[in-house]
């Protein structure tokens, strides 16, 4: 029986948060760059150039747009993220994978309080490495702890 741990919706709902704030940002400022005629002539000198508050209003939308865009794509490229304990290794992803057998400890002293726990394990150079586990970036993590300390044991 595998036990997973899909990504977390704290961190899902940050990422469309920030495409939501990018968004609103594009928008706003685009507006007062271009159309909004009130700020055009606040910031306006009596030569009609521009002032840094409307070339910046101007300019900015389109970095704005470009930025909900990678948010967005980054969120499409997570989406399907997991952590998976089964019977033989923790995968963690296609590339990082961590028998049993190879974790030397586990430190949850962390984990009540702020969320995270540290596998300590040897690595498949034969060195040591760390990898930090952390529920703001995974959900159902305390059974995947479970699972490993019960394995380890």
């Amino acid at each position: 029986m595998a036990i997973e741990a899909p990504l977390s919706k704290y961190k899902r709902t940050n990422i469309k948060i920030y495409i939501a704030v990018l968004a609103i940002a594009a928008i706003w400022f685009g507006y007062d760059g271009y159309f909004n005629k009130k700020f055009k002539e606040k910031n306006t000198d009596a030569d009609g150039k521009p002032n840094s508050t409307l070339v910046f209003n101007q300019k900015a939308p389109p970095f704005f747009v470009g930025g909900a865009v990678l948010f967005g794509a980054y969120l499409y490229i997570i989406r399907n993220r997991k952590i998976v304990a089964d019977e033989k290794e923790l995968v963690v992803s296609s590339r990082e994978k961590i028998p049993y057998d190879a974790v030397q400890k586990i430190d949850k002293t962390h984990f009540e309080k702020k969320g995270f726990f540290t596998i300590t394990y040897t690595n498949v150079d034969g060195g040591e490495a760390n990898r930090k586990l952390s529920n703001r970036a995974y959900d159902n993590l305390d059974a995947i702890l479970e699972h490993l300390v019960s394995e380890i044991s």
